[in-house]
């Protein structure tokens, strides 16, 4: 069984006193590929130096909305460089990422987000690269800008809006990501939707070191969770692990072309 992580942010500072262990604990579980995102300038280097050092690593830079406030807008050009595969980075990035829209957060500037986003959208579009994006809360004003800017789809992470949000999404390319939340059994909503959403549009992720599944409430998350999301999705799902395994591997291969399963 391979299967891929979509999402997983192996070049945190969370493991940094393991980050080869956790890595090797992936690999011996069967995760095959793990998409690593940046989230500002300052991991950039620590995404492409993790994704030399392990293989099946593909990396993703982008400026997560959370970080846009400490952001300049010179960061932007860096992101376009470094999504051309310059600067030292070791190959074609896979996406644009991570990149959004958050109005969990109390944002005074939502419009600063929104600026930082559709830029990135645009260099995500000049590159032809799909992008990853966080979405808290903001899905309709995500869409709005995807359906200006169109970009060659993407992911959304750790998805968690309705039915027509996720229906809109796929029309415009995207997959939608599950993670730990669709382990917890009062995540009802969430559950629901991951059964019954069609398989073409499924992919996996960890989100680690957070997110954790329901089996490490409170504990930090590791990429090595990944079978026991798919064995959960599985039985909702009412399929064998394997066959969902290789479904989502397929779907996250598709909406990122860039990708390559080590041999």
């Amino acid at each position: 069984m391979r299967l891929i992580d979509t999402h997983c942010h192996l070049a945190a500072a969370a493991f940094a006193d393991d980050r080869d262990a956790v890595a090797a604990a992936a690999q011996a579980a069967g995760v095959s590929a793990i998409v690593v995102p940046a989230v500002d300038l300052a991991s950039f280097t620590a995404v492409r130096d993790c994704c030399r050092r392990f293989s099946g690593c593909a990396a993703a830079y982008g400026i997560h909305p959370l970080f846009i406030r400490h952001a300049s807008e010179d960061d932007l050009a860096v992101v376009r460089e470094w999504s051309c595969g310059g600067l030292g980075a070791p190959a074609m990035p896979v996406a644009v990422g991570e990149i959004g829209l958050d109005l969990f957060i109390d944002d005074p500037d939502f419009a600063r987000q929104e600026r930082f986003f559709v830029e990135q959208l645009r260099i995500a579009r000049a590159a032809d690269l799909p992008v990853l994006l966080h979405v808290r809360r903001a899905i309709d004003q995500v869409l709005s800008h995807l359906r200006r800017v169109r970009v060659r789809g993407g992911i959304a992470h750790a998805f968690n809006g309705s039915r027509q949000q996720a229906d809109e999404l796929v029309k415009l390319g995207f997959k939608l990501g599950f993670g730990g939340a669709v382990t917890h059994p009062r995540a009802t909503r969430i559950r629901t939707l991951a059964a019954l959403l069609p398989l073409t549009s499924v992919v996996l992720e960890t989100d680690a070191p957070d997110m954790p599944p329901a089996w490490l409430a409170g504990c930090r998350n590791s990429p090595d969770q990944l079978p026991g999301i798919n064995a959960t999705l599985a039985e909702l799902r009412s399929m064998e692990p394997t066959e969902l395994a290789s479904e989502t591997s397929a779907n996250a291969l598709a909406v990122l072309p860039e990708l390559r399963l080590p041999d």
